[in-house]
């Protein structure tokens, strides 16, 4: 696919900065042969008994830390991305001038010792290796003096309200640097309508990295370094959804991290299984991609030139979903994260099994 199109223009005051006081009033673009708009509270009546619906699990770190180098005045900010070991971590970082191997950065807020060493140079995906000498466990410290790192199109700095509204409400798992954004419009109230209407909720885990916002800046989506990963589908969602293929149930992804997690486990055979595991995963999905496992999606509007937009392209149809984007510009729906959501059913994209 050609990245430009992936283009489109929105206008600036339709970016989310901030979320709706109550999560499943944000509107919702049903796009079937026609388009509906709904608000996400009315997604029972558009979800058949029986129907799996798959969330991501994974809870998003306070991961942006603040501290300057020892011996200068130069400020530095960390977003943690991974962890590798109880003390080393990898890392984006951003400073006046290059960080070198051997910087030493002392983090602004700690009550006691927390150092950051750098172990490495930059790899290709922009990450350094880091080793964190601190009095407390860095998870302990990150959720002290870490900040949310929300979004940069949101044009502001984290508050405390965000540290409760950019998690969902099924957030178990630390590790992710973005919240599943899908998940966002999910409350209590509306799970229990979801499991009234008969639908079973299962979860999986796909910690959402930093690559997830990196616009694609080649010409051909094929030549693009897609990020890595990591993800785990326990054995009781495999199961799950391995009932719901025998009784002809479809399968419902929140968010577009859900369909990466189930199309990458994916076992290849006659069977058509979703394998349990933990892997890492580098899956670029766009058009031409056969779904194996998802029925039916739901996904925020996504930032143009982006591989998440190229997810839905293929999902849904390039010109289908182009008109639903037209439509909800139109009609002044709410883009990206703290934003609106749309809803393809499984009459628009579905592969072979």
């Amino acid at each position: 696919m050609r990245t430009d199109e992936l283009d489109y223009t929105l206008p600036e005051e339709l970016v989310a900065s901030r979320p709706l006081p109550e999560r499943a009033a944000s509107r919702l673009l049903v796009a079937l042969e026609s388009l509906a708009h709904e608000t996400v509270r009315e997604l029972p009546h558009r979800i058949a008994p029986g129907t799996v619906i798959v969330v991501n699990d994974t809870r998003v770190l306070k991961a942006r830390l603040f501290g300057h180098k020892l011996g200068t005045s130069g400020r530095v900010e960390f977003l943690f991305v991974r962890m590798l070991d109880a003390e080393r971590w990898q890392a984006m970082a951003r400073s006046s001038k290059p960080l070198r191997v051997g910087a030493v950065v002392a983090i602004e807020g700690a009550a006691s010792r927390a150092l950051v060493h750098v172990e490495s140079e930059r790899d290709r995906e922009g990450l350094l290796t880091v080793r964190v000498e601190a009095d407390e466990p860095i998870e302990s410290l990150l959720e002290r003096v870490g900040h949310i790192p929300l979004p940069p199109y949101m044009g502001r700095d984290d508050e405390d309200a965000d540290g409760e509204r950019y998690q969902t409400v099924f957030a178990r798992v630390p590790g992710a640097v973005a919240a599943p954004t899908a998940g966002l419009h999910f409350d209590e109230a509306l799970l229990s309508a979801l499991r009234e209407r008969g639908a079973e909720v299962a979860s999986v885990t796909l910690h959402v990295g930093p690559g997830t916002f990196r616009p694609v800046a080649v010409d051909e989506l094929d030549l693009h370094p897609m990020h890595s990963e990591a993800y785990e589908v326990p054995e009781a969602t495999a199961r799950a959804i391995a009932r719901a293929r025998e009784r002809g149930a479809p399968v419902l992804a929140i968010g577009t991290t859900v369909v990466r997690t189930l199309e990458s486990a994916y076992l290849e055979g006659s069977r058509g299984l979703v394998e349990p595991k933990r892997a890492e995963t580098r899956l670029l999905i766009q058009p031409g991609h056969a779904f194996r496992v998802v029925d039916a999606l739901v996904t925020n509007f996504h930032l143009p030139r982006s591989t998440l937009l190229a997810l839905v392209f293929a999902f849904g149809g390039v010109e289908r979903v182009r008109a639903a984007y037209a439509a909800a510009i139109e009609a002044r729906y709410r883009f990206y994260s703290y934003g609106d959501a749309m809803y393809l059913p499984s009459c628009i994209s579905r592969g072979p099994r």
